[in-house]
């Protein structure tokens, strides 16, 4: 589809209902916009600030051509939508970041792949389909490895980890993940975990946010401090991957690149997102243009907004009965809260974030 610059009053429309839908639909209304949500789940927290939902599944006919109807620009705000209906949505409307770039994230294999073939280094890895694969895997990347699902899994879920060439222990692995295709990441030896969060818009012109440190309780990220603790040499290098990538996929809009960064400061990548980021959700505290916003601008044909920082930070999720410490968060200096609107706090749960600034000097 023809790509263009939409005006105010124009409608965007927002594959997914969750907390990263709520943030574009924010941004998206600050800069004149009006968004539709298309989530099967009713007065999901996306509802709650957009104009408008059209409650139906991913997948649903009639709801996708009712998002196209009314849409002058459809993006997404997580990666598991079925490319078919990104597929068939692109025939009448611009769909941005590209279906292709949704489609190789959703599988680890064709994801490593492609950052592999785009230059970008991962950790080691192999395809495992079945238990003889898995043991010959674990052969070659010395004994140890983590075992994930090569499609759904998020937050630690889909994982687990192995720490020898034991056929039992190998066997019971692939009945946790119930025997899906997987690939097996061998073991490094990481100094630390940080993000860059990039946007391209649809000339080719790229921004980064400053990079975050990245620190995962049982798989789920609890914080993001910034500036991460990094050379400039490992940050220029961890800049130039993104913008290989974003090139690579022709991308527009935001998107989040994981490192492990190795003893040496050079880097190994581990995923990225071809959406928001949650270690990017201090950007609506710290900087005059979140990453919300710059999304908002690149799928809307605007230019890209200046990402400098005006704080150093730590953005902390709340995640299940941490939303019960609100009161306490709300006395202190410098604490900025977002919460996502969601009535049940369960475990493993993302209820909210609180970023903590400290103005620069």
């Amino acid at each position: 589809m023809t790509r263009q610059t939409l005006k105010p009053g124009s409608t965007i429309g927002i594959i997914g209902g969750g907390q990263l839908g709520r943030m574009l639909a924010m941004a998206a209304a600050r800069l004149g916009f009006r968004t539709v949500i298309l989530e099967p789940q009713a007065d999901c927290p996306a509802a709650q600030t957009a104009n408008r939902q059209i409650v139906a599944a991913y997948d649903d006919p009639a709801g996708l051509a009712e998002l196209a109807r009314v849409s002058d620009v459809i993006t997404y705000e997580f990666e598991n939508v079925p490319v078919s209906a990104a597929d068939r949505l692109a025939e009448t409307r611009p769909v941005l970041p590209p279906p292709a770039a949704l489609e190789i994230s959703q599988d680890r294999f064709n994801e490593k792949k492609f950052l592999n073939d785009s230059g970008i280094a991962t950790a080691p890895w192999r395809v495992v389909d079945d238990l003889e694969t898995l043991i010959a895997a674990l052969g070659a990347l010395g004994g140890r490895g983590v075992l994930k699902t090569r499609r759904l899994g998020y937050d630690g879920k889909g994982q687990v980890r192995l720490n020898s060439l034991d056929e039992d222990q190998a066997r019971a692995a692939l009945e946790t993940i119930g025997h899906a295709p997987a690939i097996l990441e061998g073991f490094i030896a990481f100094e630390r975990e940080v993000s860059v969060i990039a946007a391209r818009d649809s000339n080719g012109n790229v921004a980064f946010f400053d990079i975050a440190e990245n620190v995962h309780k049982d798989g789920i990220l609890s914080t993001s401090t910034i500036p991460a603790n990094i050379s400039d040499a490992t940050a220029l290098a961890a800049r130039t991957a993104a913008e290989k990538l974003l090139h690579a996929l022709d991308y527009v809009g935001v998107l989040g690149l994981e490192f492990f960064v190795l003893p040496d400061g050079t880097l190994l990548a581990n995923e990225f997102a071809p959406r928001v980021h949650n270690s990017g959700h201090w950007t609506e505290a710290a900087c005059a243009i979140s990453q919300f916003e710059q999304h908002i601008r690149a799928v809307a044909g605007l230019p890209l907004g200046d990402t400098e920082r005006h704080s150093d930070c730590v953005m902390e999720n709340l995640i299940g009965n941490d939303v019960d410490s609100v009161p306490a968060i709300l006395t202190e200096r410098n604490a900025v809260l977002h919460l996502y609107g969601k009535a049940e706090a369960r475990p493993g749960r993302k209820m909210g974030h609180v970023t903590r600034i400290t103005p620069r000097q």
